[in-house]
């Protein structure tokens, strides 16, 4: 991966690490090469303690 390709994939790494709170980050590679990034959030709710 050339250099201008890393910094851009550590770019939308860093903004998405940025905006995540729970959940993970997967990098999908084809050929030695990243070819797309997935960002999965989970949402944790509050359990209603007045039953």
């Amino acid at each position: 991966m050339e250099g201008k390709e890393w910094q851009e994939v550590k770019e939308h790494i860093e903004r998405m690490l940025d905006t995540l709170k729970y959940g993970s980050i997967t990098l999908v590679v084809q050929d030695g090469k990243i070819v797309q990034i997935e960002k999965n959030e989970k949402v944790r709710l509050q359990s209603n303690k007045i039953r």
